[in-house]
């Protein structure tokens, strides 16, 4: 059995090879992962909108999935409220799978993600995938704003990833007091569940529940080869899946040049350690980027963050993705592409699937178009 809308499962592509350093064939699928970033000059709800225009453009270009994920206190990102966003993307879009990545389930009590993900998947078929995380994805002050508790622990995470997944599918024992409960439109409309991880917990807790597993390896890279190796070593076949799929988290930005793209990519780094130093702001201009001075550390948390991005021409970062494959054989790689623009950004996405050979999707009149799985 596949994992929804996953060609390969055994990690090979739809012609049995598998990407090797300087090819250009499509052999896994890329994705795309999206924070709806908000830049210096630009509003929350321009970059909503662009969102949604970056999910029609990726299922044009080819892409398999359109991601979200799940940030809070964060003026540079507006997608605190992925459910939402994804049924707008949804709905705009046609054939191009829709989902979180992820899902922070410690803010959220499972009944809630499980009805909301059990509406997506009832309105949009065969579409919708549920990336979970246990980390909340914001800062403990607003981690209790959300859940209105100070009792917060990735302890608890097995637990209640195992209630949402009986809210799905009505597993609840007789003797449980949520047994009684039916939750409306969760059961009977589960969509494709992922784990969401850093380190070797979700990547074991994913091995051991038979799910597919999605690895940040665009801010945690010394984890990645640990991670994945524990994840398919812990493995066990689930109605779900039959075979470990894999998907890394990578950052890349394409742009014709490799003196562009490192002139785009310059914002990354003063946001991050806007971020590390407690002043989260809006998505510096390349311009900003360019005119700051880094004083030595900041040079070196600037240069750990970005250590694992990919940033340069399409041939460059083609192969830069083709050496991440071949090393760690993941099934999938799903790329997030953090510019202050929006035509950079679509650009990028763009020069990528030409590089990779991506096959373009043709144009759909999506007004009242049904929503099927991608093929």
């Amino acid at each position: 059995m596949q994992v929804n809308g996953a060609p390969g499962m055994d990690g090979t592509s739809r012609s049995g090879g598998r990407l090797e350093a300087g090819m250009t064939e499509p052999l896994v699928p890329l994705s795309v992962l999206d924070l709806a970033p908000v830049g210096a000059g630009s509003t929350p709800a321009l970059a909503l909108r662009r969102a949604v225009e970056l999910a029609q453009e990726a299922e044009r270009l080819g892409y398999r999935r359109y991601w979200v994920a799940e940030h809070h206190n964060m003026p540079g990102i507006a997608s605190s409220s992925p459910a939402v966003l994804l049924a707008h993307a949804a709905a705009a879009t046609s054939a191009i799978r829709v989902g979180s990545g992820g899902v922070m389930l410690p803010n959220h009590a499972p009944l809630v993600v499980a009805e909301q993900f059990g509406m997506l998947e009832a309105l949009h078929p065969g579409r919708v995938d549920l990336g979970i995380g246990r980390a909340p994805g914001t800062d403990p002050l607003t981690a209790s704003a959300l859940r209105r508790t100070r009792d917060l622990s990735a302890e608890d995470f097995p637990q209640e990833l195992l209630q949402l997944l009986a809210f799905f599918d009505g597993s609840f024992p007789d003797e449980h007091p949520y047994h009684r409960i039916t939750a409306v439109p969760a059961l009977g409309y589960r969509p494709a569940v992922w784990l969401l991880g850093s380190s070797d917990f979700s990547a074991q807790l994913a091995g051991m529940l038979g799910l597919p597993f999605s690895f940040a390896h665009h801010f945690a890279a010394a984890n990645t080869d640990g991670a994945v190796a524990a994840y398919r070593a812990t493995f066990r076949p689930s109605d779900a899946l039959e075979r470990p799929y894999v998907m890394l988290g990578v950052a890349a930005i394409v742009a014709e040049t490799e003196e562009r793209a490192r002139w785009l990519a310059g914002p990354s780094g003063l946001a991050f350690l806007r971020l590390r130093q407690g002043h989260p702001g809006v998505y510096p201009t390349p311009e900003e980027a360019a005119e700051y001075r880094f004083t030595p550390s900041e040079r070196e948390v600037m240069k750990a963050w970005t250590a694992s991005h990919l940033v340069g021409d399409p041939e460059q970062v083609r192969d830069g993705l083709a050496r991440l494959q071949a090393r760690t054989g993941a099934d999938e790689l799903m790329v997030t592409t953090m510019v202050h623009g929006h035509a950079d950004r679509v650009r990028s996405y763009a020069l990528l699937a030409d590089a990779m050979d991506l096959q373009p999707r043709e144009a759909r009149d999506t007004a009242g178009a049904p929503a099927v799985p991608d093929a």
